[in-house]
């Protein structure tokens, strides 16, 4: 309890930074652009964490922001969630019958934008993506009748980090992600539909 304090504290910390040093750096009235991407895509769990969960289905909204002293690079942050259910496998030979993952996540980052392969028929930049995650974890476990063992929920929240590579097409991204944290390694694949909130030339 006392762990998960301090990483609350910590991720309120990070963010009211992230937040007042935005305010005082960049000058909204000097923006190229602040747009919203909606994502959506598989989650593939790896190493440690694909021992017990199953191929999931995850979510975003993202806010990013950049103009002309700072371009191609883009300032983004936003909130996720995803959902892994268990394997049957990993039943078979364990107590349980069911354990399932929820992640509930804030992550923030830059994303830099190359040269376009494309121009003329289509516009298609590569880009990289590299950030930090703080997720909410929440995992039901549910064990066998026989075993005589209680139910129960576990709550944790674990700090992170991910790294994209991928290509877009400016309204439509499709980006393949590397997302680390503790245990709960995963590998995503994002289609994100990129809103225009404002735009100043």
């Amino acid at each position: 309890m006392i762990n998960m304090n301090k990483n609350f504290f910590f991720l309120l910390l990070f963010f009211t930074c992230i937040s007042v040093s935005g305010q005082t750096v960049y000058k909204f009235g000097e923006a190229k652009g602040l747009f919203m991407a909606v994502g959506v895509g598989p989650r593939f769990p790896i190493n440690e964490f694909a021992k017990s969960q199953n191929l999931g289905i995850g979510f975003d909204v993202t806010f990013s922001y950049t103009d002309n002293a700072i371009l191609p690079v883009f300032f983004y942050t936003g909130i996720g969630f995803q959902h892994n259910p268990g394997k049957q496998d990993f039943y078979k030979k364990s107590d349980y019958s069911s354990l399932s993952t929820n992640i509930l996540y804030l992550n923030s980052g830059a994303r830099y934008y190359f040269p376009p392969l494309i121009e003329n028929i289509i516009l298609l930049m590569p880009i990289v993506d590299v950030g930090v995650n703080f997720g909410l974890f929440e995992k039901l476990h549910q064990f066998k009748l026989e075993r005589n063992k209680a139910n129960f929920v576990e709550e944790v929240i674990k700090g992170g980090a991910h790294v994209g590579v991928g290509f877009s097409m400016f309204l439509l991204d499709v980006v393949t992600y590397y997302n680390y944290y503790p245990n709960n390694e995963y590998i995503s694949f994002s289609l994100k539909a990129n809103i225009p909130i404002f735009i100043r030339i």
